[in-house]
């Protein structure tokens, strides 16, 4: 989920091919609400900005497994392992 707009979304989808949606939270009520949303900072300097984490959801609608600081390199193995 991006704080993006869904035009800017739709379009960044249509570049890379991705075969799924991607969500678009402008308002950052959801983002905010997963405390996804906070400060960061880049080379000394503080910003607001949106954090990387995942969430596993089950079928149920519950939080499975959250990944509140992801590492770019071993991400998506790590959810693979997960969902295993």
């Amino acid at each position: 989920m991006s704080a993006d707009s869904v035009q800017k979304q739709k379009k960044f989808s249509e570049k890379y091919s991705f075969p799924f949606p991607l969500l678009s939270d402008e308002s950052k009520e959801t983002i905010q609400a997963f405390e996804a949303w906070g400060k960061k900072k880049l080379y000394g300097r503080e910003y607001e900005g949106i954090m990387r984490c995942t969430y596993i959801i089950d079928e149920d609608g519950n939080i499975a497994h959250a990944y509140k600081k992801v590492s770019v390199k071993t991400h998506a193995q790590d959810v693979l392992q997960e969902l295993n």
